[in-house]
């Protein structure tokens, strides 16, 4: 490629302009969708259980996104010899689901409407949390969609039932789906040490078809074998912790849990599964920017969004 090709249009440095999603179209009429990706931000946190501050994970994930947003011909890595994201792949931000303070109901139906226009424009829905309890409407609004499986990297559970009356907390969030008809099983990856999670809801995990691996666990596999544990041919969710991260990489959230993934662990499982199977949505979760003055760990989210919809896409390529 000449090195005209770099220099048309603006230069649109990260620190200029507005920070939507890697800096592409901000749609906010949802029934006109035109996209192969769609993000929408739910910046909700009222299903917390101890440190809040995940509402403002979709602007500080954003605004990271920006780093990765010059340039007009894609993001080449040297070591896949790919150039990923180019322009024939219409990622858009379609704004913030509306949030009602105190009201987890009306919060969630607006999230799960967010995610149903995305899917009835043909867009791979990508949102970005707020607390881990945004993926029960994400979930829900794959209703009609076929089977899907979902794959969690996360240092908790989160398949407690029901705790004081609350059933749809960021506790709650992967029991809710293996409630679900249509959620035909889930991976479970990076669960470990002090857990929410009773040893009563890991058994009714495994009975409900959950296949549970610890950080270690999976190390030991590798990124080939554990993608290989999700049944061929599923269709496949990703939810993503930022806490699955070890909080040396990632303090900024509600809940750090010391053991968690390095960067690469989780981005070649990621290359892998997109690689060897349909990913249908994705959510990404619990970065409360304020614990991390630094940044890295929105940063980290930004980045690692960006690289997973280049595995997508490439894939979808083959």
């Amino acid at each position: 490629m000449s090195q005209n090709s770099y220099d048309t249009g603006r230069l649109n440095l990260p620190f200029v302009g507005i920070a939507t999603f890697a800096k592409r179209p901000y749609a906010p009429d949802w029934s006109t969708l035109e996209a192969d990706v769609a993000v929408l931000g739910a910046p909700f946190d009222a299903g917390t259980q101890y440190r809040s501050g995940a509402r403002f994970g979709p602007r500080a994930v954003r605004e990271a996104s920006t780093l990765f947003s010059f340039g007009h011909a894609g993001a080449y890595d040297h070591e896949d010899d790919v150039t990923y994201l180019t322009g024939d792949v219409r990622i858009v931000d379609m704004g913030d689901a509306d949030i009602v303070h105190t009201d987890t109901a009306k919060s969630h139906a607006n999230i799960e409407t967010g995610v149903r226009a995305a899917l009835a424009a043909g867009a791979l829905p990508v949102v970005i949390g707020g607390d881990h309890s945004v993926n029960i409407p994400c979930i829900n609004a794959f209703d009609g969609q076929g089977d899907i499986h979902i794959l969690q990297i996360d240092a908790h559970l989160d398949f407690v039932d029901e705790r004081h009356g609350v059933k749809n907390g960021h506790g709650n969030p992967m029991r809710r789906a293996a409630e679900k008809s249509y959620v035909t099983g889930l991976t479970q990856v990076g669960i470990r040490n002090v857990s929410s999670t009773t040893l009563e809801g890991y058994e009714a995990a495994r009975a409900m078809g959950s296949d549970i691996l610890s950080v270690r666990q999976m190390r030991a596999l590798g990124p080939a074998a554990t993608a290989a544990r999700i049944p061929n041919g599923a269709r496949v969710y990703i939810t993503l912790d930022i806490d699955a991260f070890c909080p040396s990489i990632a303090p900024g959230t509600g809940t750090p849990s010391h053991g968690g993934f390095l960067y690469y662990d989780v981005l070649e499982l990621l290359q892998e599964v997109a690689r060897t199977h349909d990913i249908i949505g994705i959510d990404l979760v619990e970065v409360a920017p304020d614990y991390d003055q630094s940044d890295s760990t929105s940063i980290l989210a930004a980045q690692v969004l960006l690289n997973l919809l280049g595995f997508v896409f490439e894939a979808r390529k083959g």
